[in-house]
């Protein structure tokens, strides 16, 4: 059973219980949209006569803020508005991966997994293995989100432990720890191509490494997943505890029984049938010809076919296993009831489907308004204009970074905003492109597991709402925060102890231009 802490809050318990209790009085997720949609109309109005003398690094024009009430910019919405939805990138990937899970889930294949699972993992070892595995997940582009956060929850709910404290520690290890990983991925060439262009305005010669990071993004593992751990057990479980009773009786997840002869074997033979497809399917990437490599002969680059097919293999790779393991145990008896299964995840994510509605539009009024752009590229110029010393310059900009984060959710899209103007300034200091690249990286993966604009972040309340009905945005927050915070000064001070030391950021990084 789940241990209780009825003991009074303290000074961080009593703030963290005003910021749930106002965060939770704010409109549900999907009028909240709505609402900053009209508020994003309203500025755009104003400030459209407005000239501003930023200028937009990716046209090298003055920034214009668009009007969307014009006459054409509101003709433009309605005729949009039905593929603004449906071409709302987390909507598809969510979905698609959900019809997957959804039959592994509902054959009985998943629950058979983690029992497997907690037979090998130690209890004191859970949070931190689920941490790990979260960080990890990023080499599968959004796998994270839709896979190990509400997987996280099963895991600790199922073992007697506050699923949503399970949900946060994933939640903080997919999200907040995104700069961390021990696998390059697709993210690293994505925002060295921003920083190289951005390097070029001062040295048209310069050339950095996609990889110029990955020494302190591997590193970053280990006081990221250690710090992640301590917050969960010590901090943020005995508050849930306290603050969020689970009606156990009322959550509707499969009972952990033991594990039967027939289950055993049906997991052993659906287990297998996975790992060969996808042995099978890998084996297809072996060649330097193959079509699921890029133009350059890239698999990880993020316009190679195969990262572009990780959330159909996610969807094929839990529909194969779950499929066999649900006729082997005669959980499924005819197609039907594969359908059904899917059917049934599709249920729980109605309320998503809303939000995604609303936020799609809001997102897509954002970008078109250019008020992302103005934030970003202002702050940006107000950190230069401070004038500060090296090191006081790095961490005002990961706090920059932080707070643009708030309105801008795109990693690249903040970095092609603010790098132009941030990296060309940290070299007259100095200060190589790799560090502000790994500066920025910082910044941008501590706030993440705190703004509400970010597109998975309505569907983390959704996953957390199936243990504790009337979980709002309020209480994600008041979770995540000291997360955020904590994410925020220890890798901060990571990264300055990596420079204080000079030691290597990466593959031919350095630390002074």
């Amino acid at each position: 059973m789940m241990a209780s802490n009825d003991k009074a809050p303290g000074m961080l318990g009593r703030a963290l219980d005003g910021i749930e209790r106002v965060g939770n009085k704010l409109p549900d997720p999907a009028m909240l949209f709505l609402m900053l949609l009209f508020t994003v109309w309203g500025l755009s109005w104003l400030l459209s006569g407005v000239s501003f003398e930023a200028i937009d690094p990716r046209s090298n024009e003055p920034i214009q803020v668009s009007n969307l009430l014009s006459g054409e910019a509101l003709t433009h919405f309605l005729t949009s508005m039905v593929s603004t939805f449906t071409a709302f990138a987390p909507l598809g990937v969510v979905l698609v991966a959900m019809l997957g899970v959804g039959v592994a889930e509902h054959s009985g294949y998943i629950n058979t997994a983690l029992k497997q699972m907690l037979k090998v993992t130690p209890a004191k070892l859970l949070t931190p293995a689920v941490v790990l595995v979260g960080i990890i997940s990023h080499t599968a582009t959004d796998a994270g989100y839709v896979v190990v956060i509400p997987l996280a929850g099963v895991i600790f709910f199922t073992v007697g432990r506050h699923p949503l404290a399970g949900i946060a520690a994933a939640f903080a290890g997919v999200s907040g720890g995104f700069c961390a990983n021990f696998i390059p991925s697709g993210i690293d060439p994505l925002l060295q191509s921003f920083t190289q262009s951005a390097a070029q305005i001062v040295d048209p010669d310069i050339r950095i490494n996609p990889l110029n990071n990955w020494f302190f993004a591997a590193s970053s593992c280990i006081p990221i997943t250690l710090l992640i751990w301590y917050l969960t057990d010590k901090v943020l479980e005995p508050r849930l505890n306290r603050t969020h009773k689970v009606a156990r009786e009322q959550v509707d997840i499969p009972a952990m029984e033991q594990t039967t002869a027939t289950e055993l074997k049906a997991f052993r033979i659906a287990t297998v049938v996975m790992l060969l497809a996808i042995a099978g399917f890998f084996s297809l990437t072996l060649s330097e010809t193959s079509t699921l490599r890029d133009a350059n002969g890239s698999l990880t680059s993020f316009s190679a076919p195969l990262m572009q097919s990780i959330v159909p293999l996610i969807f094929i790779f839990f529909v194969l296993p779950g499929v066999v393991f649900g006729y082997l145990t005669k959980t499924f008896s005819s197609s039907a009831d594969v359908v059904q299964a899917m059917s049934k995840s599709m249920s729980g994510m109605a309320h998503y489907i809303v939000m995604a509605f609303f936020c799609a539009q809001f997102v897509a009024a954002f970008s078109a308004s250019n008020l992302g752009a103005l934030i970003a590229v202002e702050g940006a110029g107000a950190l230069k204009a401070m004038n500060l010393s090296a090191e006081v310059t790095i961490v005002g900009m990961i706090i920059l970074v932080g707070f643009v984060n708030l309105f801008v959710g795109s990693s690249s899209a903040k970095w092609a905003l603010i790098g132009p103007v941030l990296v060309p300034m940290l070299m007259q200091l100095n200060i190589s492109p790799d560090l502000s690249q790994a500066a920025y990286r910082v910044g941008d993966s501590s706030s993440n597991i705190i703004t509400p604009l970010m597109p998975y972040f309505p569907l983390v309340v959704v996953y957390c709402q199936r243990y504790v009905k009337g979980i709002g945005i309020g209480t994600l927050i008041s979770m995540m925060l000291p997360f955020s915070l904590a994410l925020l000064t220890i890798w901060s001070a990571w990264l300055l102890l990596y420079w204080s030391l000079g030691i290597p950021l990466g593959l031919g990084a350095s630390y002074t231009y």
